[in-house]
């Protein structure tokens, strides 16, 4: 596997998905190619958490 370069859907900025993370990924079972990068899905993770503590 090479590495790919993807756009994310919020941001519009793209980021690498790297052989590793794709490995990571199939091994999961995971069949779909993150559409986020790091930042807006750690933002996304972040608001999540606290929408819950906050409910």
């Amino acid at each position: 596997m090479d590495d790919k370069t993807l756009v994310c859907k919020d941001c519009g900025a793209e980021f690498v998905f790297t052989a590793g993370e794709q490995q990571f990924y199939a091994e999961k079972g995971f069949e779909n190619e993150p559409q986020r990068c790091p930042a807006c899905r750690k933002a996304r993770k972040d608001q999540r958490r606290n929408y819950n503590f906050n409910s």
